[in-house]
């Protein structure tokens, strides 16, 4: 070419050594010189066709580009390009002692494009970024085997239901979006990784499928389960139970960051407690996934995880949330009390909890202590700390045997003892541990009970000994008949007055995988325009398809076991119950128990009925199963209960 600038550049790699000079020269011929022209035509194009220049940059360098301050409005080629001549000026005017000239501006930085845009059609970049939920109705079938029973939750995104799986007849829980959702794939993707996890602390996933315009996932339902919300909605937790909750948690959260996984959004809706007092967790990365929360790296995961647990212990601890705003139907901090530790806002705190909860919730604890930042931390702090024991029950208050009138009954051996059940109290020194207090409590009203059935059944006897002379007029009195202190008295010798029994409590029972049913509460509140409700159902109770299940029940708790002679039970409509009393192996734990655990002693149909049982029986709990219920105004089998009384 006639460059001579070109001539140089093509003629270097002759020799090493003429390369150096010829280029000196090149450039010193161009220092003296000012060409004002430019690059030539042959160097735009050259520069235009360079290796390593696709067509998107082509597309986009064809354009006059302003913000260029070259003199010739040259295009900017790729950085692989080579030098051009007005580059080359560049690199000698930064050399010479001529006034340097102003630096070009940055251009703009080019968008990015994916390298492959027709690998993955469904590229999340190109759906949108709200969708609608879907609408489903109780009844829907879902992926041919989940049927959806009741709506927990509907946001604009996605839904929450509860459901029955119909191939291995339990419940279980549903989320439900649509597929074409920008956030679908981030759902089942961190659904299918949560079901890897098989941490039986955390509320297991059980399914994620994408099926045509639908996505869902199944979770495992806990029909015997209260979430800490609801726990707290009466008021603050015990310090042991704060202090099981937050172990637990905390243990949980940290074995799952072990394995990679974080939850991201752990509030009080997501930690469930079970009858048995173990706590699990509800929606590990699911649920961030579902609400659109930005994945954050592992140092920031650990940190939200344990900020939350944090939380979670300042709510339990003080019944109030740790922020300013009202969540979980818990009252938000005054802006005075903003970082102050649980100790702090309410009276009578764990102080050891308290400093708990303050150093893993805030990143600047009170006192200058050192904040925790991530769950293993948490987990081995709680390890040192003193372990809070439960507090003893209190033992229930015996009411002193009533004295008897000695003077008008035979003489028994010793009758003051039945009545004296007092001791002197020994000094501090000596006196018994709680332990040996309460048996020889126990021993003596043992002993007292013995004593007062002997002398009832001496007066009675002495009684019948009295009307049978009353009646023949016989002068000689017939010998005393033997009565032992186990014998019960016979049907003629009194009549039996029922007595009411106070109900302590009540609780819904269903074993067979439903969620809880309604208020129990409202079944033993002496109030009989309140109703206790089962759930509804499309068919009714049954051993065979189409039912559900073989019935639902309530369990009443009498605080103590009572001698039980009637109970009578208020429905609202025609109602079959059975009246059932736990077995001796049930009677632990008769909410866990299966109905087979139970024994049936009445059976009765209608809407106020009345089981009067044959003989009275001694137990703590009874369960009323329900084997029939009544329609609704709608169609469906719902069951009601008014009022329970129960007599001994």
């Amino acid at each position: 070419m006639a460059d001579g600038t070109k001539a140089v550049v093509d003629t270097s790699a002759a020799d090493a050594a003429t390369d150096e000079a010829a280029l000196a020269a090149a450039i010193d011929e161009l220092a003296g010189s000012e060409d004002a022209a430019g690059s030539t035509p042959a160097d735009a194009r050259e520069d235009a066709t360079a290796p390593g220049r696709t067509e998107a940059d082509e597309e986009e360098d064809g354009a006059p580009d302003t913000g260029q301050g070259s003199a010739g409005g040259e295009e900017t080629s790729e950085i692989t390009a080579p030098l051009s001549v007005q580059e080359l000026r560049a690199e000698l005017a930064a050399g010479s002692p001529r006034k340097k000239p102003a630096p070009e501006p940055a251009r703009p930085a080019r968008r990015p494009t994916d390298p492959q845009p027709t690998v993955d059609p469904r590229d999340t970049a190109t759906l949108p970024r709200t969708l609608p939920a879907p609408q489903r109705r109780s009844g829907d079938m879902i992926g041919h085997r989940y049927r959806l029973e009741e709506c927990i939750s509907q946001t604009e995104t996605f839904s929450s239901w509860r459901a029955v799986d119909e191939k291995l007849r339990r419940a279980v829980g549903v989320h439900l979006m649509a597929s074409g959702h920008q956030r679908a794939r981030k759902v089942l993707a961190a659904a299918k990784s949560a079901a890897l996890l098989g941490d039986p602390r955390f509320v297991q996933v059980l399914d994620a499928v994408h099926e045509g315009e639908l996505v869902y996932v199944v979770r495992e339902w806990l029909p015997h389960s209260s979430d800490l919300a609801r726990l707290l909605a009466n008021g603050p937790m015990e310090p042991h139970e704060a202090y099981q909750m937050v172990r637990q948690v905390a243990d949980a959260v940290a074995a799952a960051h072990r394995r990679g996984q974080a939850h991201l959004r752990l509030t009080p809706r997501c930690v469930l407690r079970t009858d048995s007092g173990q706590y699990r967790i509800n929606g590990i990365a699911v649920d961030a996934a579902l609400r659109g929360l930005p994945a954050e790296d592992a140092e920031d995961a650990q940190r939200a995880d344990t900020r939350a647990i944090g939380a979670l212990l300042f709510a339990a601890l003080t019944h109030r949330w740790p922020y300013p705003e009202d969540r979980y139907d818990l009252q938000g901090l005054p802006k005075g009390l903003q970082n102050a530790a649980p100790d702090q806002v309410r009276a009578g705190v764990h102080k050891g909890l308290s400093e708990l909860a303050a150093r893993a919730l805030f990143d600047q604890p009170p006192h200058h202590a050192e904040p925790i930042t991530t769950p293993e931390e948490l987990v081995r702090v709680i390890a040192r700390m003193p372990r809070i024991r439960q507090p003893e029950p209190e033992l229930p208050a015996f009411p002193t045997p009533p004295r008897h009138n000695t003077h008008a009954l035979p003489t028994a051996p010793n009758p003051a003892r039945v009545a004296d059940t007092s001791v002197a109290p020994l000094p501090a020194s000596s006196r018994p541990t709680s332990s040996r207090r309460a048996r020889r409590r126990l021993r003596r009203v043992v002993k007292a009970t013995a004593w007062t059935v002997a002398l009832g059944a001496i007066g009675v006897a002495s009684w019948q000994f009295v009307d049978s002379l009353r009646h023949t007029g016989s002068a000689t009195a017939s010998p005393l008949p033997s009565v032992s202190s186990s014998s019960t008295p016979s049907p003629q010798a009194s009549t039996h007055n029922p007595a009411p029994i106070t109900i302590k409590g009540a609780q819904s029972y269903n074993p067979l995988g439903e969620g809880s049913d309604g208020n129990a509460a409202k079944a033993v509140d002496n109030d009989p325009s309140t109703t206790w409700n089962t759930q509804w159902y499309n068919d009714q109770f049954g051993t065979k398809p189409p039912a559900l299940k073989s019935g639902t029940g309530l369990i009443i708790d009498l605080g103590s076991s009572q001698t039980v002679s009637s109970v009578a039970v208020q429905f609202v409509g025609e109602h079959t119950a059975e009246l059932r009393v736990p077995t001796a192996a049930a009677a632990a734990n008769p909410s866990q128990a299966r109905p087979e655990g139970f024994t049936v002693v009445g059976k009765q149909t209608g809407t106020n009925v009345e089981y009067a049982l044959d003989a009275p029986v001694t137990t703590r709990y009874l369960l009323i199963w329900l084997t029939a219920l009544p329609k609704d105004n709608v169609g469906h089998y719902v069951g009601q209960v008014a009022e329970v009384k129960v007599s001994g």
